[in-house]
């Protein structure tokens, strides 16, 4: 209990990647073909079009990994105190927010590159947070 009360930023913000990233992944998995539609469309006219296939299968394991290690940082954290995990789900987090925001800014759908910024501070923050 003392680890989880040491650490309750950190498991705040692992909770919120968790929540994030997990359901956003299963999202993807369970709404494959509309998600792959809409991205088609959004990509379209940009160097991206033809690799949109590619890159969804690419991000959602990026997100699921990255919701993977973060609940595994959490239970690592409140179990023993370490933050090894957490603090690769909080770097993977990141990396994938960055995959994000080069889709979004290559789209020149700046709102949503917008969006995404609010999403990379708290990861960035946490990366700061965990670091050794």
């Amino acid at each position: 209990m003392e680890q989880i009360i040491n650490y309750i930023p950190e498991i705040l913000l692992l909770l919120f990647l968790i929540i994030t990233f997990l359901q956003s992944s299963l999202e993807k998995v369970f709404n494959w073909a509309g998600n792959l539609s809409w991205l088609k469309g959004h990509f379209k006219d940009t160097p991206l079009q033809n690799l949109v296939s590619f890159l969804l299968v690419t991000l959602l394991l990026m997100e699921f990994a990255a919701g993977l290690v973060c609940l595994l940082g959490v239970l690592q954290l409140a179990v023993t105190g370490d933050h090894t995990i957490a603090f690769y789900g909080a770097i993977v987090s990141s990396l994938t927010f960055l995959m994000l925001l080069f889709g979004q800014r290559i789209a020149k759908d700046y709102e949503g590159a917008k969006t995404i910024v609010i999403y990379f501070i708290p990861a960035v923050f946490l990366v700061y947070l965990l670091q050794p």
